[in-house]
């Protein structure tokens, strides 16, 4: 492969990790927000004082949930392609934390969860996992995880000895 493709590849990943980022720094902290009122308004059972408490420590979780996050997606950027052995995903769908630790703290009990999730996700009690980029609000995000690998995954191959069998 030429310098001018190498460079365009990593012009690629950089551009879609970008995208990535932005996104989940915009989406996240209503994400965690509507998370977190979706499973106290299914529970019900909060008092007026507890839920405005939760409803304020929501804020506060979104807010930790995203700097955190963020935080590990561009760590994760900054690694040559060939050393992200995690995917934006991957770390995206550690959000459920702060928004579990929350809800433990007013203590609504676990939810009922399917047998895959439970052993995926054994610290998710409340099924909150994303299990896409776009669930956290922007179907736009969805397709950058694909543009993220297939980016990746070329400059990956660019790199082996052509002489070696792939």
């Amino acid at each position: 492969m030429d310098e001018k493709a190498a460079r365009d590849l990593e012009r690629e990943i950089n551009e879609v990790g970008d995208a990535i980022v932005a996104g989940v720094e915009r989406e996240l902290p209503g994400w965690v927000r509507a998370q977190i009122a979706r499973i106290a308004d299914a529970w019900g059972r909060l008092d007026d004082p507890t839920r405005a408490r939760l409803d304020a420590d929501a804020v506060t979780a979104g807010e930790e949930a995203t700097v955190r996050v963020v935080g590990e997606l561009r760590a994760l950027f900054a690694l040559d392609a060939a050393d992200q052995h995690a995917t934006p995903l991957q770390v995206v769908r550690t959000a459920y934390r702060e928004p579990t630790a929350t809800l433990a703290a007013v203590g609504i009990p676990a939810v009922e969860r399917d047998e895959f999730d439970e052993r995926a996700w054994p610290d998710d009690r409340y099924g909150l996992v994303p299990h896409t980029l776009a669930d956290l609000g922007d179907p736009d995000l969805a397709p950058m995880l694909l543009a993220w690998g297939m980016a990746k995954a070329a400059i990956v191959r660019s790199r082996q000895d052509p002489t070696r069998p792939s």
